[in-house]
């Protein structure tokens, strides 16, 4: 495994435990209806200014998830939608960077 491989696994394993502490935390204390996430990420204007470059972020990932996994032929691309979207965007992206790292590698080899 290549140093960079190693990192984006490092991270996707961080982004993994570190939104999964809070998200357990915050099902176990507050009410999940859409309306209390709502008012809870736009709580404040830091709150919304990281909200909406978060939200901006993801759909250029599922975007670039989409054409890159199609482009480079990796089976199952859309796993990693699936996974930002019911896991964590901060687990899905590095998890996508490491095996889209692990194709080029067996692509060049």
């Amino acid at each position: 495994m290549t140093f960079r491989q190693t990192l984006y696994l490092i991270l996707a394993i961080a982004g993994l435990v570190g939104t999964w502490y809070f998200n357990l935390q915050a099902f176990n204390t507050m009410d999940m209806a859409l309306e209390n996430w709502l008012a809870i990420m736009y709580a404040s204007p830091i709150a919304a200014s990281l909200s909406n470059d978060l939200m901006i972020a993801f759909v250029t990932f599922l975007v670039f998830v989409a054409a890159e996994g199609v482009r480079l032929g990796m089976k199952h691309w859309w796993i990693y939608l699936v996974l930002g979207c019911l896991v964590a965007f901060a687990f899905a992206f590095p998890l996508f960077l490491l095996m889209r790292e692990r194709k080029l590698q067996a692509t060049n080899s």
